[in-house]
C-alpha cells in the first residue's frame, strides 16, 4: 500500500513535543505524511467545522487553553457560544489543540500521541517518544 492509498494529514505545532512526536510516530510506521504547520497556514470556518464535526468534538473540546489567549478573550468561562470559541479560533489559531490527525480511518486530535495508532494500518515496530517513555504497541 502506497502513501496515495492511505493518505495522512497531521495539523502540526513544531513547537508541540506531543505534536512532533505524533509525526514521528507516523514517519515510524512508515508513513510520508502532509504536514500542515496551522499557526502559519491558518483555519478557515468551514475546515474547523468539517474537523471537529468528523472528530466528534465540539469547538470548545478542541479549544486549547494553556499558552493560548482563551482566557483573555473571555473563551474559558462558559459563556461562550461554540460559534464565538469557532471566530476565535479562526482569529487566532494558536486555541486550537494539537495535533489534529486526518486517515482514511477517521480524524483525531492525537492527546496523547498514542492516539495516532488507531488511525493508521500499519503501526511501528517500536516507539520511543522525546522524553524517553516507551510505546507499547
Amino acid at each position: 500500500m502506497s502513501d496515495a492509498d492511505f493518505p495522512i494529514v497531521i495539523f502540526h505545532n513544531p513547537a508541540c513535543g506531543t505534536s512532533r512526536n505524533v509525526v514521528a510516530m507516523v514517519e515510524a510506521a512508515g508513513y510520508t505524511p502532509k504536514i500542515i504547520e496551522y499557526l502559519k497556514a491558518g483555519w478557515s470556518h468551514d475546515q474547523l467545522r468539517e474537523l471537529a464535526s468528523e472528530a466528534g468534538l465540539t469547538f470548545r473540546q478542541l479549544m486549547r487553553e494553556k499558552g493560548t489567549p482563551a482566557a483573555e478573550l473571555g473563551l474559558l468561562g462558559g459563556t461562550a457560544t461554540e460559534e464565538q470559541i469557532l471566530d476565535a479560533m479562526v482569529a487566532h489559531p494558536i486555541l486550537v489543540n494539537r495535533p489534529i490527525v486526518v486517515t482514511p480511518k477517521g480524524v483525531r486530535l492525537c492527546r496523547p500521541s498514542e492516539v495516532v495508532l488507531d488511525l493508521l494500518d500499519r503501526k511501528p515496530a517500536s516507539f520511543t517518544k522525546e522524553d524517553g517513555e516507551v510505546v507499547v504497541l
